[in-house]
């Protein structure tokens, strides 16, 4: 165990890794979606996501994630 609860080399998906620059990032977010159509935010956000969960660098971490926010 790690000393936040969370098993080894199991995220926590729950954490808030942004702090303080939380806002900066929904704001960044919000920015990129202005001025496009339904479409063309789901495509930029299909995008994003795929950047992300390559980010993430593991399939499970990647799998995990999804599964947690399908729960939300």
């Amino acid at each position: 165990m790690s000393g936040q609860g969370t098993p080894v080399g199991k995220p926590d998906l729950g954490a808030d890794r942004l702090g303080a620059r939380a806002d900066d990032v929904y704001a960044a977010l919000l920015e990129a979606h202005d001025g496009l159509t339904a479409e063309e935010s789901a495509a930029l956000d299909a995008r994003l996501i795929l950047v992300l969960l390559n980010l993430a660098g593991d399939a499970d971490t990647a799998i995990a994630a999804i599964r947690h926010a399908r729960r939300r």
